[in-house]
């Protein structure tokens, strides 16, 4: 037992790292669950973003289409009721499908595409906006819905198919299969600088500045990670913090421009009935709720960004001992308390000025 704990210790806290490199494996790589080293960085080489369409089973690529079709079922069946009922039944329908889909995950394994549903759906209101509202709206609110939808399924690709910042710390000449989670530190190794991949920063206090931490979606580690996007498929982080407020922004004027037309149209058509009403309606109570949510996420994001803190540092500040004040109650007293505090704020201007240098 003795010499099962010993070999436990010195996995945790191998001979030859100095007191700063404990520092830094203690408090900038943990993720809350267990203590991270730099030598993690070569066993968790960043994982690409996965695609936005998988190959699923059929019932999870059917999830895909259940959203507007409920929506669109609630819109017909309360048509004459104001549009405040249908909007409650489609916010009780929407958590109701979210709440199916932990539930088949769970039981059978299925899982549906996070992105591969934002850009249905996405396509889903462009094709309901060219068929039945287009023809009613102004010039130049056209203009801008259709050019906010092309720059959307530009920012889309992008932030898709992007690298958010990951750090590959895997040397060149080392073979991916030689190291696994179970191996244990050789007495006396040493993780040395001149070990570090090219895309890794060069030296241990690079590291701190670009706080990278782990996300374990994605099995990697990423520079200023603020948290895993899961509409987006992909962690959002130094390199793509500014394009995914960007893109947040895209889709609601998007969906602002589209609640303008669908607005119109029904309070002017009087005569329009049937499927175009439904379809009008449904899609612009869709788009009420994304509006909704997006706003208070980027309102947060833009907080974030003015006080230099991250989501994931704002939630979990108590993992990141750089984040914690100690403080004692008495004077004399052995009793303290822990209070946060944020090191990098600097200030709103500087702040805003970090955050653009920073990116990419």
């Amino acid at each position: 037992m003795k010499g099962f704990m010993k070999k436990q210790k010195d996995t945790l806290c191998p001979k030859g790292l100095n007191s700063f490199s404990l520092a830094l494996r203690h408090s900038f790589f943990s993720t809350g669950d267990c203590p991270a080293t730099l030598l993690d960085l070569r066993r968790h080489p960043p994982r690409p973003p996965l695609p936005p369409f998988q190959t699923f089973g059929p019932t999870a690529r059917h999830q895909l289409y259940l959203a507007p079709l409920a929506l669109y079922l609630i819109s017909s069946f309360f048509a004459s009721f104001s549009i405040i009922l249908p909007f409650i039944f489609s916010v009780m329908a929407l958590i109701g499908m979210a709440t199916l889909g932990r539930r088949c995950k769970r039981l059978f394994g299925l899982r549906g595409s996070a992105p591969a549903f934002v850009i249905v759906n996405l396509l889903f209101i462009w094709c309901a906006y060219v068929i039945v509202i287009r023809q009613a709206v102004s010039s130049l609110l056209d203009i801008v819905f259709n050019v906010e939808f092309i720059m959307l399924q530009i920012g889309l690709y992008r932030i898709l198919s992007g690298d958010p910042g990951f750090v590959n710390c895997k040397p060149p000449n080392e073979n991916p299969d030689s190291l696994s989670n179970n191996e244990t530190y050789q007495e006396g190794s040493e993780l040395l600088i001149s070990d570090m991949d090219q895309g890794c920063p060069s030296n241990e206090s690079s590291l701190l500045l670009q706080r990278v931490r782990y996300c374990k979606h994605c099995d990697a580690y990423v520079k200023g990670f603020d948290h895993h996007c899961p509409a987006f498929g992909n962690c959002i982080g130094q390199n793509n913090h500014l394009l995914f407020m960007i893109l947040l922004a895209g889709f609601i004027t998007a969906e602002a421009c589209y609640i303008m037309g669908a607005s119109q149209i029904l309070s002017e058509s009087k005569e329009m009935v049937g499927w175009n009403e439904t379809l009008v309606s449904s899609t612009m109570i869709f788009s009420i709720l994304q509006v909704l949510w997006q706003g208070v996420f980027l309102t947060w994001h833009i907080y974030c960004v003015c006080f230099n803190i991250r989501t994931d540092e704002f939630i979990y500040w108590k993992r990141y001992p750089e984040f914690q004040h100690i403080v004692q109650l008495q004077p004399g007293e052995t009793i303290t308390t822990t209070k946060f505090i944020n090191p990098y704020d600097k200030g709103i201007l500087q702040n805003l000025k970090e955050f653009i240098d920073a990116r990419g």
